[in-house]
């Protein structure tokens, strides 16, 4: 299957915003629902009524009678009434820039823009997704969507058009002044810019249609935008609409500008004693040194670890297990051993650390430690109509829900 000629449609667009002198932009943003659990959604709900959380993430209202998808409708609503947010006057692209420091303590900065992307309903190839999806997430975000008719937070795209960093940084390089910036709990600087100049806004247009973009994280999302346009459009006559498009954060595809992290894998419901005998049909097993942090650099490609309270090991795949997988990423790998065990309860964990303290505290049995995937080994499945096994790739940090919002509305 062969992209090569496909070109991505963005534009800019008029966000609805917090109104700075209304709000305290470190109390109002949220990270995208997908990495946040119940404990963390209840802090930041109980930072401020406005926090993004309300809507990203939102819970039922049951003295109103109201799902969790009508309450999110409502409560944005509200704030719109009472002036919390506000329509930009002018349409634009929202420069975005990440600065932080990576898992080696280096400094980093990702720079990209949020805009308005074009859905690629046909499949013709001018979005370009990387991993499969999970249905009840997928169903989830949809009935968000439909519901409020916004998009609360954006889909990560990778574009492969040449110089989009450089016009960003151009760019900001005479934006004068943030409009609006934050820090979220990891430290992670996270600024925001309205370009409104129509070269600029030209130059960036005609960049994003010069090839396609593909897709780095959010393809729920993306999907769910799919889907409700479609679903729009089957009511109305197949007329265009606002649903055709919907809220990106576009980042040149470089090594310089992203950051992957692994997500690795965690099994609860199987006993560690008998774990490794159900895993020797596809792996030879041995132990492993107790640092096995440095996995990526010592073992042999396709090895996968594993932690139990048995301790770590390290899992060779086997021919048979090679033979039966459709591509040499880990966790293609590691799905069809896991899809041959007895019943468990999987999750996902993407902090190497944080993984094994859940098996050492008793609250997992077992973690299977993946590397992370390389942007090249992205392009290349991307390119070739493939998808990766859910969970794949981990992008960091997260661009923040609350920085700008998208309507659907009109």
């Amino acid at each position: 299957m062969c992209y090569a000629k496909a070109m991505a449609r963005l534009e800019p667009f008029a966000a609805v915003r917090y109104d700075p002198a209304r709000v305290d932009p470190d109390a109002v943003v949220s990270p995208p629902y997908d990495v946040v659990g119940r404990a963390e959604r209840a802090r930041l709900a109980a930072r401020s009524p406005y926090n993004a959380i309300h809507v990203e993430l939102p819970v039922r209202d049951q003295s109103e009678g109201l799902d969790q998808y009508e309450n999110a409708a409502r409560i944005f609503r509200g704030w719109l009434d009472a002036g919390i947010v506000r329509p930009d006057a002018l349409e634009a692209f929202y420069l975005y820039r990440m600065t932080f420091h990576d898992e080696r303590g280096h400094l980093r900065v990702t720079t990209g823009l949020l805009g308005a992307l074009g859905l690629d309903l046909h499949g013709a190839g001018q979005v370009l997704a990387h991993e499969q999806t999970i249905p009840k997430d997928r169903m989830d975000r949809l009935s968000l969507l439909r519901s409020t008719r916004l998009n609360t937070s954006p889909i990560w795209v990778l574009s492969l058009a040449k110089g989009l960093t450089s016009a960003c940084r151009e760019a900001l390089s005479q934006a004068g002044k943030t409009s609006w910036r934050t820090t979220d709990a990891a430290g992670v600087v996270h600024e925001i810019w309205p370009m409104t100049d129509e070269r600029r806004v030209a130059e960036i247009t005609a960049l994003g249609a010069s090839a396609p973009v593909l897709i780095a994280d959010g393809h729920h999302r993306y999907e769910t935008a799919c889907t409700y346009a479609t679903e729009c459009r089957m009511r109305n006559g197949d007329r265009p609409g606002p649903y055709d498009l919907a809220l990106a954060f576009v980042v040149e595809l470089s090594e310089e500008e992203l950051s992957i992290r692994a997500i690795h894998r965690l099994v609860r419901g199987i006993s560690p004693d008998h774990l490794e005998d159900m895993l020797a049909p596809f792996f030879r097993i041995e132990p492993a040194p107790e640092d096995l942090v440095a996995l990526p650099a010592t073992a042999a490609p396709g090895v996968i670890g594993l932690f139990t309270n048995n301790g770590f090991k390290l899992l060779h795949p086997l021919p048979v297990l090679e033979r039966a997988v459709e591509d040499d990423l880990d966790a293609s790998r590691l799905k069809l051993a896991l899809d041959s065990l007895p019943d468990h309860e999987l999750t996902y964990e993407p902090g190497w650390h944080e993984a094994t303290a859940a098996v050492r505290e008793g609250r997992e049995d077992a973690a299977f430690l993946l590397r992370p995937v390389t942007v090249a080994r992205i392009e290349r499945v991307a390119y070739d109509g493939r998808r990766m096994a859910p969970k794949s790739t981990f992008f960091q940090p997260k661009p923040r829900t609350g920085m700008a919002y998208r309507s659907l509305e009109g």
